[in-house]
């Protein structure tokens, strides 16, 4: 059954790498046979991946950027969510590595996978906050030599502030609360 699934699965890795400005890429999936059954089948299974055209093919972690992981993470999450029902996916900073037009395309990604599951994902990449249905900040607070973390909902125009910091430092600058705004209305 692997055999069978791997052609159709790394088409659509292709596919949804090159929607992440990786149209260059080659993720192979190969499987050699093993003497023994373990508890992954008689297969072992090596992700081979090549970010660049001509590039030489080998094992995810010899080769890939923090970026390039990212956006891989993200498409075989993506992969693995529509064949498994998965009620809610977590992302912590999938977007590690990954800045402007790959972050808005990661955010559609979310966005639409938000669609048929529940998505919480952890971010310092304005384009995917700005994606969300909800955005909490989440902080720290320390007191009497106690650090205590704290979740808050944020509301339109705190949102709008969150994201302009996130864009431009703090306090924000006017052209960065215009983008935040232009970011969550896109």
């Amino acid at each position: 059954r692997r055999s069978k699934k791997i052609p159709r699965f790394e088409q659509q890795i292709h596919k949804m790498l090159a929607q992440l400005s990786m149209t260059h890429a080659q993720l192979k999936i190969k499987l050699s046979p093993l003497d023994e059954l373990t508890s992954t089948g008689l297969d072992q299974v090596q992700y081979l991946f090549s970010a660049n055209k001509g590039g030489r093919l080998d094992l995810i972690k010899n080769v890939a950027s923090g970026g390039e992981l990212s956006r891989l993470s993200l498409c075989v999450k993506s992969l693995v969510a529509s064949a498994i029902p998965l009620p809610t996916l977590f992302f912590d900073e999938i977007d590690a590595g990954v800045s402007g037009e790959v972050a808005q395309q990661m955010a559609t990604i979310l966005k639409s996978l938000s669609k048929e599951h529940q998505v919480i994902s952890i971010t310092h990449t304005p384009q995917i906050a700005a994606k969300a249905d909800k955005h909490f900040f989440v902080y720290k607070e320390v007191k009497n030599d106690s650090t205590n973390s704290h979740i808050k909902l944020l509301n339109r125009p705190e949102r709008v502030n969150e994201l302009a910091i996130m864009l431009s430092g703090n306090p924000p600058s006017q052209y960065a609360i215009s983008n935040a705004v232009d970011l969550i209305d896109a």
